[in-house]
């Protein structure tokens, strides 16, 4: 044992220009996954705050917030909650109670809630389970905030979690990647050792042993890195919107606090997960390159030919085709069955990385192909181009993190700008009205005015239902003061029923319901909790999503109107109308615009806090990629000296061999961009399908409302400026590195 480690250290000082590049891949994978689980876990327990609202008063009595119900659990019963948005008032009879206790003060401008000068042991035996007794840091949840900076939290999750897991997988995917191309520089020397009479299983054992070393030292250099960093993402997510300004990472400690000395600190699992995870993706990834070691035959070390053979190993190449066969499977399965699916952010997030592995173990056998399409002038483009596809393992280590890069923010963010396109075309086409009042609490005056044939106050909701007695969904709704006024002034797709139908005891769903006939009986629960039941009286098509379901206002609990839709005669212009509409809507920050610049407003190409999440997230794997690239040039490179010193010899000038060598990066970056563009144009061709399935029926649904079978255009989006972009800093990192590891070998003796 101590003649292995012994060993592994000597090649390891020996060969520390190979082994860079897998340390610093390991430590920055350790790095980034630290950084999210401390961010992670400061968002699962995110300081209270100090109440403001009943800063005052020691209780406050707030209405159950939370519709709870019973569903299946596989043979067992269990509870589904969901947040409601419109809870009911504490009641008066319960006011009169507590006012027996002590003074009871009440906030008229949100009376959901009171606050109680009584002791909390009191308070609670007169309010039993009939609603929610606050005392403490708990009392926040009365605050008007509270509500705002839960659901920033629950986003800064979402995006800590995608992130984290992107992160998690382009770690895996370079640190293996760095790994066997490590085994592919040192083949000549295991075939040496294996000449000496070193057996497979020594080979294996000191490859092992030096991935285990380099694991360990890049773990731990990364988790302290993560710690480092924690910081610096909290404050990326509050500038661009993402998370609440009082958020912090944990891991915001500095040298002289006593958490950075504390063990406890250090322990905690977002370093535990880092440091194992990291140990573990070193350790995998040089397993896999060492079976692959342990078959290199002695007489590798009398081969002169630096031609590359048998690039891909049978298991890699059944790996890789069944990852490309489930990829798609699961596309083709999803648009047959839910085509819906593959519009939602969870789904478009994910599902593209099945793709995107499978064409990244694949690029060695992909990227011959590719290097036959390209042509370039001259003896140096010769020698480019021949070059490249001799060296394929060195080719094909350039290209993998570049067609990884090029395939997520072509796949991320193009389904992204596609599905919000989608939508802002959707609502465009749903809309009939030329001008739209927003705000809070709006109402209009009596008074008529003039030039306006149609009025639709809404009010924001939502509906619950229980779906297949397994699961509690909650669908996003409007509440509607005038069915036949929603018919004027929208364009609803309707399938099958009629809008104008909608009254007191109905409701209109979309497609995605459980039970979704015409005349079908719903038991449903309101915002406010309410547990009713509701005909159905209309039927949308699914469409992207945003068809949420129609209640009227009697169903909408304390809901108060914030949108009013209105039609005008024909021949009015909206600037005509737009002041008086002004003066007759009264509520807090009303505001009147056309359709259009409402829609512009509402229905972005992509919402700020996505795009920002978006571009962090891909930040971090073009970083990762940077540095994944310049190792393997700097490895590849130093490797050269005798081949570079053989060009020089036979006349080639020092110009002319970094020219090669940039055209070499060059061609290598290429051939990972077109892969790259390659699996963006399957997933978003998916996306594409979908929205091309999810064209509404035309003719099925009657009144004014239906959409005359506007179908949703299957238009695709791609972001050219985010992958153009990504492909020049990857191009840029290649060439100069591969340059600067020209100038290293002639250092060294190489003549350059």
């Amino acid at each position: 044992m101590l003649t292995t480690l012994t060993i592994a250290w000597a090649n390891l000082w020996t060969r520390r220009h190979l082994f860079a590049g897998a340390f610093v891949a390991v430590a920055l994978g350790v790095a980034l996954v630290a950084s999210m689980g401390l961010g992670l876990a400061a968002a699962a327990d995110p300081p209270a705050g100090e109440p403001q609202r009943f800063a005052a008063q020691p209780v406050v009595v707030m209405p159950h917030d939370t519709l709870t119900i019973e569903v299946d659990r596989g043979p067992h019963r269990a509870h589904a909650s969901k947040k409601i948005p419109y809870p009911q008032p504490v009641d008066k009879g319960l006011l009169r109670e507590l006012a027996d206790l002590g003074t009871v003060h009440r906030d008229h401008l949100a009376p959901d809630a009171v606050g109680v000068d009584a002791s909390a042991a009191a308070v609670r035996a007169v309010v039993g389970d009939r609603a929610q007794v606050l005392t403490g840091a708990a009392r926040r949840s009365a605050d008007p905030g509270a509500e705002r900076d839960a659901q920033a939290v629950v986003a800064v999750r979402a995006m800590l979690g995608t992130a984290g897991g992107v992160s998690a997988f382009v770690a895996v995917f370079v640190t293996a990647s760095t790994f066997a191309f490590v085994v592919a520089l040192r083949r000549r020397e295991f075939g040496l050792l294996r000449l000496a009479g070193a057996t497979p299983g020594r080979v294996r054992r000191q490859l092992f042993t030096e991935a285990l070393a380099v694991g360990v030292a890049a773990s731990a250099t990364g988790c302290a890195l993560g710690s480092w960093g924690a910081p610096l993402l909290a404050r990326a997510l509050i500038d661009n919107g993402i998370a609440p300004p009082w958020f912090t990472a944990s891991g915001t400690a500095t040298p002289q606090s006593t958490s950075w000395n504390s063990w406890t600190y250090w322990t905690s699992w977002p370093f535990q997960l880092a440091f194992w995870t990291g140990l573990f993706v070193a350790v995998a990834g040089a397993w896999a390159a060492s079976r692959r070691a342990g078959r290199i035959g002695p007489v590798e070390a009398l081969r002169d030919a630096d031609v590359d053979t048998d690039v891909m190993p049978r298991s890699r190449r059944i790996v890789g085709a069944a990852l490309l066969a489930l990829g798609l499977g699961l596309t083709v399965h999803t648009l047959w069955t839910d085509p819906s699916a593959l519009l939602k952010r969870k789904t478009y997030t994910t599902q593209p990385m099945i793709l995107i592995t499978a064409a990244a173990a694949l690029a060695p056998l992909l990227v011959r192909p590719v290097l036959r399409m390209i042509r370039l002038p001259g003896a140096v483009g010769l020698l480019v181009r021949e070059n490249a596809a001799a060296s394929v393992r060195r080719t094909a280590a350039v290209a993998a993190p570049v067609l990884v890069t090029v395939a997520l923010a072509g796949s991320l963010m193009g389904s992204a700008e596609t599905v919000s396109a989608a939508k802002a075309r959707e609502a465009n086409e749903q809309t009939n009205s030329q001008l739209i009042a927003t705000g809070d609490e709006l109402s209009l005056t009596r008074r008529p005015v003039p030039g306006v044939a149609a009025v639709s106050p809404s009010a924001s909701t939502a509906v619950f239902a229980r779906e297949e007695g397994t699961t509690l969904l909650r669908s996003e709704a409007r509440a509607v003061t005038d069915p036949a006024a929603l018919a004027a002034t929208s364009r609803l797709p309707v399938v099958f029923g009629d809008i104008r139908h909608l009254d007191d005891r109905s409701i209109v769903i979309n497609e995605e319901w459980e039970h979704h006939r015409v005349g079908d009986r719903l038991s449903v629960w309101l915002g406010d909790g309410r547990r009713t039941t509701l005909r159905v009286a209309a039927v949308l098509a699914r469409g992207t999503g945003d068809n949420g379901a129609y209640v009227t206002m009697a169903n909408a609990g304390a809901a108060p109107v914030d949108r009013i839709d209105v039609r005008l005669t024909p021949g009015v212009s909206p600037a005509a109308v737009t002041d008086a509409l002004r003066a007759a809507t009264s509520g807090h920050d009303v505001r009147v615009r056309t359709a259009a610049a409402w829609l512009d407003a509402t229905h972005p190409r992509v919402k700020p806090q996505t795009r920002h999440g978006m571009l962090l997230l891909l930040g971090i794997a073009l970083t990762y990629t940077a540095i994944s690239l310049a190792g393997t040039q700097l490895m590849a490179t130093s490797v050269r000296d005798g081949e570079l010193r053989a060009l020089r010899r036979a006349g080639a000038t020092r110009a002319q061999v970094r020219l090669m060598l940039a055209g070499e990066a060059l061609v290598a970056v290429a051939a990972g961009t077109a892969l790259g563009l390659a699996v963006t144009a399957l997933n978003l061709g998916g996306v594409a399908a979908a929205l091309g399935l999810l064209t509404p029926e035309s003719g099925a649904g009657t009144g004014a409302g239906a959409g005359a079978g506007a179908g949703l255009e299957a238009g695709v989006v791609v972001p050219w400026g985010v992958v153009g972009s990504a492909v020049g800093v990857c191009a840029v990192v290649a060439v100069g590195a591969g340059v600067l590891g020209a100038g290293w070998g002639r250092r060294n003796g190489a003549g350059t």
